[in-house]
Order: C-alpha cells, then sequence, then structure tokens
C-alpha cells in the first residue's frame, strides 16, 4: 500500500532535495514524488515533499515569503559564492564592525534587483547556469527583482544573519551583496530555511529521526507524519459535490453551478477529489485526485 500526502522535513545539510524525497518516498513506498522548492545541498531546513497523489496539487499550492538564517564566512571568495565552492580569492579582511552591517542592511531591503549565483538553475541561452559555469563559461546572468522583507543580523559573532524573502531569491546573493557593500570579500557559510508556503521548521521532522522511526517500528509508526493531499491548498474555496455529479467530475464531465469564477478544490462525503475552475456557471475539472 502506498501513500498520498506532504511530509514537512527538515532537511540536513550535504544532500540534494530530490535525495531526501527519495528516501522519504521509499519509507512510505511512494512511486512518485515532488518538492516544493529547491534547497541547495548545503542548506538545511524546512523541505515540503509531495508523495504520490499530492504531487497533483503541487502547481496550486500558492507561493508565499521564505524565511531563512544565514552566516558569513568574510576575507573568503569560492566559485561558488559558498563554502562547498573552489576558493577563488582570499583576504585578510576581518568581519566589519557591527554598525557598519546595520547600516547597509536597509539597503537591501524592499524590491531589489539581484544578481543569481553564476552556480545556479537560472536559465542562460536554454541552458542552467551552473552547467555552463561548470564548463569555464563566460556568461552574463541578468538580474531579476525580488522582495526582501526583513534583514538583520541576529548573531554578530556567529556572523548570522535572518532574512524573509520572495520566492526566487538568492541568498548566496544576499551575502555577495552585504560583503561587497561592507568592502569585503566573503562566501556563505551556512544556510538554513526555517520557513516556506505558510508553514514553519518547528513542524518539520528530521530525516534521520523519520528514518529511526521507521527501522525500528516501521511504516505504521511514520504514518502519522502524512500531512492529506489538500494540505497547503489555502484560501482555494471548496466546493461540495454529491456522488453523482462527483463521478461526472472524476470521469472528466462538466458540472452546472451558481458560484463565482475561479479556482476551486472539490470534495465529495469529506474526501479531495481533485482541483475545478468555474468558468461562467460550469466546472471543468483540472486535476484528479484519485481516492482509495
Amino acid at each position: 500500500m502506498t501513500s498520498s500526502g506532504f511530509i514537512l522535513l527538515d532537511k540536513p545539510s550535504g544532500m540534494t532535495s530530490r535525495g531526501a524525497g527519495g528516501r522519504v518516498s521509499r519509507m512510505f513506498g511512494a512511486k512518485t514524488f515532488g518538492h516544493l522548492g529547491t534547497l541547495d545541498p548545503m542548506a538545511s531546513g524546512l523541505l515540503i515533499i509531495a508523495l504520490e497523489e499530492a504531487t497533483k496539487v503541487i502547481p496550486y499550492m500558492p507561493e508565499t515569503l521564505k524565511e531563512y538564517e544565514f552566516e558569513i564566512e568574510y576575507g573568503v571568495k569560492t566559485d561558488t559564492d559558498d563554502i562547498t565552492g573552489r576558493l577563488i580569492g582570499k583576504s585578510d579582511d576581518d568581519r566589519p564592525a557591527l554598525e557598519t552591517i546595520e547600516r547597509v542592511l536597509p539597503e537591501l531591503m524592499g524590491e531589489i534587483w539581484q544578481t543569481p549565483p553564476a552556480y545556479s538553475a537560472i536559465h542562460v541561452g536554454g541552458r542552467r547556469a551552473y552547467e555552463l559555469a561548470r564548463r569555464g563559461m563566460d556568461f552574463d546572468i541578468p538580474k531579476r527583482k525580488v522582495i526582501i522583507k526583513e534583514l538583520s543580523i541576529t548573531n554578530y559573532k556567529l556572523s548570522r544573519f535572518r532574512v524573509v524573502c520572495s520566492p526566487g531569491t538568492y541568498v548566496r546573493s544576499i551575502v555577495q551583496d552585504i560583503a561587497k557593500k561592507c568592502g569585503r570579500i566573503a562566501t556563505c557559510s551556512m544556510i538554513r530555511r526555517t520557513a516556506t508556503n505558510g508553514f514553519d521548521i518547528k513542524n518539520a521532522v528530521a530525516l534521520d529521526f523519520l528514518e529511526n522511526l521507521f527501522n525500528n517500528s516501521g511504516r505504521v509508526a511514520i504514518e502519522n507524519y502524512l500531512q492529506p493531499t489538500d494540505f497547503g491548498l489555502g484560501d482555494i474555496p471548496v466546493q461540495n459535490l454529491n456522488k453523482s455529479d462527483a463521478r461526472l467530475f472524476q470521469n472528466g464531465g462538466f458540472i452546472q453551478s451558481k458560484d463565482a469564477n475561479g479556482l476551486i478544490r472539490v470534495y465529495s462525503d469529506d474526501k479531495f477529489i481533485g482541483m475545478g475552475q468555474i468558468d461562467n456557471g460550469v466546472i471543468k475539472p483540472k486535476r484528479i485526485i484519485n481516492v482509495d
């Protein structure tokens, strides 16, 4: 038996997001999985894993602000802008004064133009930027607008910061911007995502804990950590169908409705059966969720 739903995972550092998702999916016997957003292998923290039918609703989950903690190592420059990269610069620069850091941070807040790192998944001329970077090719990555809602230093001794930002923001680029404004070279030494899609790291389960629980007590022991398939759909309106209309919907048929136009989540007998769209009084199926 396989399970559909979501796992709020606390991904460890040193593992790809896909690798973490694969380990979770094997525990639940899932043949398909996906994840909302990607964490760099170096990064740890909140990663939302979708299993089986839950992968179908990923496109409909609202993207919200994300929150990260990160640390800066000054006097070091790498090609990837983090400590996993190749050293390309070194200096005797010490940590900037706290007053200097606090003065420059407001300059990086609000809607700003950000240049993503060369080692990123941004498409450049039809290719991923990191593919071009690995080949040693010269290329330019266009700047793009991002929103930095909050940015603060939380531990001066550790050079640790906290940021709340829009999807698509690169923490490694924030590190480079801070260093440049402080007259330093630097690299990112730690990234941890603490919130995404309206969910917090405090509600996540660590991968090693989940695996230990599974190995010691079996599948039943980890089922409590599986969130339902309609988890995280936010304020999308609900439409309840009777059994006859539900069968029609699940077979791709259209149903009359007096409700307002827009995206809806569809239920029957309290079971989530899919995503629909109301257009001019007609419910049209967009995604069918197979119910056990």
